[in-house]
């Protein structure tokens, strides 16, 4: 089955592509079809950001840039968009751009393997940030770099460099005119038909038509799990379906009981309005993984992908989330821990898709609180995680909700630890009550991430710290922790 045409925006120009397969990453599209071997491969499975490229896509009246890791990418999701790789950037007369010049001064470079996803990284943030007038503070660096990995430097020039960027002589994209040159890119792919290898249909009522007659094809968003069975698996596809260009499920929608969050918004859009209402999640937003990652998934794809160790699920569960499932015959609702029947497996029928996640607003006296447990602190998948909301009144549990993830074959609710828990006095006892009953609830497996037993222990010590937060004890939270560098 033939693949549709690739064409998207670089260096100003048109690039089209043809006879690429649907499962063909776009590093390997980089690398070995356009010779930009800049983009390096490092682990391959969107950890280390060696491979990182910056997507643009219009918004409103400029464009909106995404740093991305194109190893786990499928290339024909760039059809339709503007990219730049670490070539792209220095200028007509070959001065450097700021994130590459910066690089230099602060000898932000040794062996040089990863310095290309870091310039690249750089330059989304010099875009998104820089060019708007705003710092580029020492905390905003440490977050937008934390999906790429240095084993040489030790970060602090690489972080120097993000803050002098700004000092630098200003490099200025042409916005007005690449805007230009993707409207007439979306007219021109809305003229013709959606068929072969890669379907991508530009509306929901096409995409559900898709989904009815190609059942077998693999449904795909952000890819940063599929690309992984490329990657890893070498697994290859005869037909893919990706919900992405749906317009309906790009948006997010606020009602007075709930937000509804489309399958198609990135991850770090959907937890920037998640922590908008709730602060309190800030930290846990960013751990979730480096921003290459969040800018290419997708919460509905994660939601669909139900993955034990998905941290997102955990966390929705304790919300109160629901998964709108949607096909032509019609959608159904449920909430999001009834989609999941056992590894990796759902209730999902073969012409749906997940379409929609509503969450519910904050309630009067909700104290919420999500933790995530693994070996590297950022940019790591979960050994455990649990997110617990509760409210108290008159110093009686009124209402509490517990997810948990890492500790059985699909993401779930703890609910026997929340009977122990509802309508008992909010104290001590209650509180070690319900960390047996959580310890109990639930039979872990081990692996190299953790022992069944270690999952166990933490469970309840996680719902200690619950409790100690709630009582005011704040020293043992890392977000109230400031490192402070030592002098150069």
């Amino acid at each position: 089955m033939e693949a549709r045409t690739i064409r998207f925006i670089r260096r100003g120009e048109l690039v089209s592509l043809v006879n690429v397969p649907p499962e063909r990453t776009l590093l390997e599209v980089l690398r070995e079809d356009l010779g930009a071997t800049g983009t390096k491969e490092g682990c391959g499975e969107g950890d280390c950001g060696a491979c990182t490229v910056v997507l643009g896509e219009a918004d409103g009246n400029g464009l909106r840039y995404r740093a991305v890791n194109s190893c786990i990418r499928l290339a024909h999701s760039v059809d339709g968009l503007a990219l730049w790789t670490v070539e792209d950037l220095h200028g007509a007369d070959g001065a450097l751009h700021p994130a590459q010049e910066a690089m230099v001064r602060c000898h932000g470079s040794q062996c040089g393997f990863c310095t290309p996803g870091f310039v690249m990284s750089l330059f989304g943030m010099y875009q998104n940030h820089v060019c708007k007038g705003q710092d580029v503070t020492r905390e905003l660096a440490q977050q937008e770099l934390s999906g790429n990995l240095c084993r040489c430097t030790g970060y602090r020039p690489i972080l120097d460099a993000a803050q002098q960027m700004a000092q630098l002589p200003a490099a200025r994209v042409d916005e007005a005119g690449i805007a230009r040159q993707l409207e007439a890119l979306r007219l021109q792919r809305d003229q013709q038909p959606d068929t072969g290898a890669y379907l991508a249909p530009a509306t929901l009522a096409a995409l559900l038509a898709a989904r009815a007659q190609h059942p077998d094809a693999q449904v795909v968003a952000g890819c940063t799990d599929v690309g992984l069975w490329v990657t890893k698996m070498h697994r290859q596809f005869a037909q893919v379906l990706d919900v992405t260009r749906a317009a309906e499920l790009r948006r997010i929608e606020t009602y007075d009981s709930h937000i509804a969050i489309g399958a198609a918004v990135p991850l770090a859009d959907a937890f920037a309005t998640l922590v908008a209402e709730r602060p309190q999640l800030k930290t846990f937003a960013a751990r979730f993984a480096g921003l290459p990652v969040r800018n290419s998934g997708t919460l509905g794809g994660n939601v669909a992908n139900g993955s034990p160790i998905g941290d997102s699920m955990p966390l929705l569960i304790a919300l109160g989330a629901h998964v709108v499932l949607m096909s032509e015959r019609g959608h159904r609702a449920m909430p999001l821990e009834d989609v999941y029947t056992g590894y990796r497996k759902n209730v999902l029928a073969a012409d749906e898709i997940v379409a929609w996640i509503k969450v519910p607003r904050p309630g009067e006296g909700e104290f919420l609180r999500a933790y995530k447990i693994s070996k590297r602190y950022d940019d790591d998948i979960s050994a455990v995680c649990l997110a617990v909301n509760l409210a108290v009144q008159d110093g009686v549990v009124r209402h509490v909700s517990i997810g948990a993830g890492g500790v059985a074959a699909t993401p779930v609710r703890a609910v026997q630890a929340e009977a122990a828990l509802r309508g008992q006095p909010w104290n001590a006892e209650t509180v070690q009550h319900a960390i047996d009953t959580l310890r109990a609830e639930f039979q872990p497996i081990s692996d190299m991430r953790a022992s069944s037993a270690y999952r166990s222990e933490v469970l309840g010590n996680l719902l200690r710290r619950f409790w100690l937060e709630q009582q005011g004890l704040q020293q043992m939270n890392l977000e109230n922790f400031q490192l402070v560098e030592a002098a150069a």
